[in-house]
This record gives C-alpha cells, sequence and structure tokens, in this order.
C-alpha cells in the first residue's frame, strides 16, 4: 500500500493536521481559531497553574500565550505539534512572571490559590452516587492537588507534564527543554514527595473510606425493619 504523501515525506498526520488547521487560523478563519484554543485549553492552563500555582494568574497567562501565538502562527513550521508550540509559549510566559516578581519557591499566601483545580471527569463523580462516597473522592482529590501543588517548581513541572497530562518522557523532555534522564530522575522524586505529602494527609481521609450513611444507610434500615415485620 502506497502511503499518503505527508507521511512518505517524514510528516505525520498529527502534524499535517496542525499545518492545516493553522493555514485555516491564519486565513482568519474563525471556527479554526477555535478549535485551536478549545482542543488545547487544558492542557495549557494545567502547565501553566503548575508553573505559578495561582488559578487566575494561570488563566491570564494562557490567554497571553494565545495572543503571542496567533501573532506569530505564521513561524509554525510543524516540527514540533502544535500542542507543544503552544505549551513552550506557556511555560516562557509563566516563566517570565515568575522572575518578574522574583518569587520561584515561595508559596502563595492565599490558600485558595494552593489548589490547582483541575476539571473533574464527569464519569468518576457520577451525581447519582451517594453524597458521602462523592465528598470522599472529592477530598482525595483535593489532597492530590494540594501535593502536586506543594512541590518545588523544579520537580512540579515534570509531575504535571508526566503523571497529570500524560505526556511521555521524551515529549516533557522536550517540552520542559531538559534531558530524558532529567526527566527521570526529577520525576521519581517528585513522586516521592508527592506520596510523602499524601501519606501525612490521608490518615484522617481513611476514617472516611468505606462510608455507608446517606441513602444507602436507610434503605437498609427499611429493608430490615420490613423484614423484622416493622411495616410503614
Amino acid at each position: 500500500m502506497r502511503r499518503p504523501a505527508i507521511e512518505a515525506a517524514g510528516i505525520g498526520a498529527v502534524e499535517a493536521g496542525d499545518m492545516a488547521l493553522v493555514r485555516r487560523a491564519l486565513a482568519r478563519d474563525p471556527d479554526a481559531c477555535r478549535a485551536i484554543i478549545k482542543t488545547h485549553n487544558q492542557r495549557l492552563y494545567r502547565i501553566a497553574r503548575g508553573v505559578v500555582r495561582n488559578d487566575v494568574e494561570a488563566e491570564d497567562i494562557v490567554q497571553e500565550a494565545y495572543m503571542r501565538a496567533f501573532a506569530s502562527l505564521d513561524a509554525f513550521r510543524g516540527e514540533a505539534s502544535l500542542c507543544t508550540w503552544l505549551s513552550r509559549i506557556v511555560i516562557n510566559e509563566a516563566l517570565g512572571r515568575l522572575r518578574k516578581r522574583k518569587r520561584f519557591v515561595a508559596m502563595p499566601e492565599n490558600p485558595e490559590a494552593q489548589i490547582i483545580r483541575f476539571p473533574l471527569n464527569p464519569t468518576h463523580l457520577n451525581p447519582g452516587d451517594d453524597p458521602e462516597r462523592t465528598m470522599a473522592q472529592r477530598q482525595i482529590l483535593g489532597l492530590v492537588e494540594r501535593a502536586t501543588d506543594s512541590l518545588p517548581d523544579v520537580y512540579r513541572g515534570v509531575f504535571v507534564a508526566r503523571v497529570i497530562e500524560g505526556l511521555s518522557i521524551e515529549e516533557t523532555a522536550d517540552l520542559l527543554g531538559v534531558r530524558p534522564e532529567t526527566v527521570k530522575t526529577r520525576l521519581h522524586r517528585a513522586r516521592a514527595l508527592v506520596r510523602k505529602a499524601l501519606d501525612d494527609e490521608i490518615g484522617p481521609v481513611l476514617l472516611d473510606a468505606f462510608p455507608f450513611a446517606g441513602r444507602r444507610c436507610e434503605r437498609l434500615t427499611q429493608a430490615v425493619m420490613k423484614r423484622l415485620g416493622f411495616e410503614g
């Protein structure tokens, strides 16, 4: 079977699709611009949030990065994926903010800003579930978010890219501008730190494990009472 010309030229399907979308965006196609933004919003936000640890500033960084990207979209050559290209712009913007305020390690004073509010997967938190179980799931998610947010900058970027975004070691190395061996070392340390943070906090949460209250408790109570002959 003959391969498509783009593959024969060494250009993958993803990159080819990116180039087609970029060409449409350069022609001021609003649907193409909207598609670029909606496709990459979550990853870019997570990356920015992983660097600056502030929800509002992360959104501002992503917006500014989009403006820079669309202003220089004709510089995109498809040598890397559009996602990687945009991610680099976001990282540069985020690191620039950190340099300006000279706060590379200091934690933000606002406690609310210490939680990475990643979008929740609706399949993981079913509205029909018992409220107690849903609350427990949210507590666990909160623990992971706080543990991630407490990582030093040098480890947090790798952890967010590899564990939360699911990038490969090579993709993470390319994104952060470090060697793959460095990614492995930092990821190992980041996981150890997150594990320790979770160990320190998980005890109180485990007290609420396997909740049996609310509707389930009432349903069982009624079933037993009925079998005992207490109707109504």
